[in-house]
């Protein structure tokens, strides 16, 4: 049987007319009683939103960012506001609920710089929520869309019941260092001056990453904030690969090894003896993912003689094979990315000659193939289980692409020079 190294393992939107609308007033949210028949969200089905243009200094980005970040969601269908006068008087109830509309979003910029939010439920023609959000200075900087995109989050947590994912981003690997791009691929920022691999700290402040220096290889941490680095595991002649940082921010889990082969290998991310997980007499183990409460590990390893997905747990004991095996085309399975909800593993599997992304349920082991086109590669989860980022050629060159697990839909995040190894961030917060 062919046997793999580590490096191979690795490099292996309708104008629609709009009656006039009043500026947002101070309005409380009247609380429903009963049953209620306005704006709801029932899973499976889109829930269908505008948002209204917003008035004042840059209310053409909020008006835009919102509405994108709504329709990335892929939880709503949003009706271009673009067509809609501004104007005063009131909202035009009858007309909004004619054109399928369960919800208005209405904001303004107050002199303070905040941002004044209203959601109106058209079925029940009432204020449902209303929110004022602190938006940093200076307006269009790097922290004001993340304040913006924090907005859509909130709004959408009101609708749906749970926070959205746009206030997030993803750190990748292009021309041999670490770079990070918002969720709605704006904001492109190089991270760090070289290195490969990044995954996240569950703060989300900090990305641990391997750098492949052809001398002592480490794992290296970089604080976002302050741009300080710092290594974390380091050994003369040893590559230091494939970084997995713990839910709670503690334990570092890393491929340790040589082109003769690999371990899985543990140490506290403060310092310390690092502790062998995996014994692998040759053969490549890399790639862990975490599961959500930090107990077990999803791993890539090659001992049949193929790559393939494992499970087991932190220390190493009750592992056992998660994908099953396979023969011909489909001999290689890898890149384990573990759902924040604990009920996926995504990979990436070569079938038909090429390699799609696959989801496995951990209750029942069914799989499910989430790709089609082109080559895909490195999945890895959103903080909502639902949306995946990974790398595609389908473009021409291997780019980051978004993926709705539940409806398929797929949508470009990156573009320029081949891109690939990314990691989904946490939710974060605006400085």
């Amino acid at each position: 049987m062919a046997r793999f190294t580590i490096r191979q393992v690795l490099l292996a939107s309708c104008a629609l007319a709009l009656a006039l609308w009043a500026p947002p007033r101070a309005v409380r949210a009247q609380p429903t009683k009963g049953v209620s028949l306005g704006l709801q969200y029932r899973p499976g089905q889109k829930t269908t939103l505008i948002v209204l243009p917003v008035a004042g200094p840059n209310g053409d980005s909020l008006t835009t960012m919102i509405s994108r970040d709504f329709d990335f969601s892929d939880r709503f269908t949003v009706v271009s506001s673009s067509a809609a006068p501004s104007g005063t008087g009131p909202l035009n109830w009858a007309l909004f609920a004619k054109l399928g509309v369960d919800g208005v979003v209405q904001a303004t910029v107050l002199p303070s710089g905040w941002v004044r939010v209203l959601l109106h439920d058209v079925g029940l023609k009432s204020v449902r929520n209303q929110k004022d959000f602190a938006l940093p200075s200076p307006a269009q900087s790097a922290g004001w869309r993340l304040a913006v995109h924090g907005v859509s989050d909130v709004i959408e947590e009101w609708v749906t019941g749970q926070r959205g994912v746009a206030q997030t981003r993803i750190a990748f690997t292009r021309g041999g260092r670490v770079w990070t791009v918002d969720s709605d691929g704006a904001n492109v920022t190089p991270a760090t001056p070289s290195g490969m691999s990044p995954q996240w700290l569950p703060s989300g402040r900090g990305i641990v990453y391997s750098v492949l220096d052809g001398v002592r290889n480490p794992i290296m941490l970089t604080d976002l904030a302050t741009g300080a680095q710092r290594t974390l595991a380091s050994a003369a002649g040893i590559e230091h690969t494939t970084p997995a940082v713990s839910p709670d921010g503690r334990t570092l889990v890393y491929a340790r090894g040589s082109e003769s082969g690999t371990d899985l290998y543990a140490q506290a991310i403060e310092g310390g003896a690092p502790r062998r997980i995996t014994v692998g007499r040759g053969r490549a183990s890399a790639q862990p993912s975490f599961s959500p409460d930090g107990q077990r590990l999803a791993f890539m390893s090659d001992r049949s003689g193929h790559p393939e997905v494992y499970i087991s747990d932190l220390d190493g004991t009750n592992s056992e094979l998660l994908t099953a095996a396979a023969f011909g085309d489909r001999d290689y399975r890898a890149g384990p990315d573990w759902s924040p909800d604990g009920r996926l593993v995504a990979f990436q599997s070569r079938n038909g000659g090429t390699f799609q992304i696959m989801t496995i349920n951990l209750r029942d082991q069914s799989v499910r193939q989430v790709t089609n086109d082109g080559r895909n590669d490195d999945p890895s989860w959103a903080p909502d289980s639902r949306h995946l980022v990974l790398t595609s050629n389908r473009s021409g060159v291997r780019q980051l692409w978004v993926v709705d697990v539940e409806t398929g839909r797929a949508r470009q995040l990156t573009r320029g020079p081949e891109t690939r190894l990314s990691a989904w961030s946490p939710r974060l917060l605006a400085p």
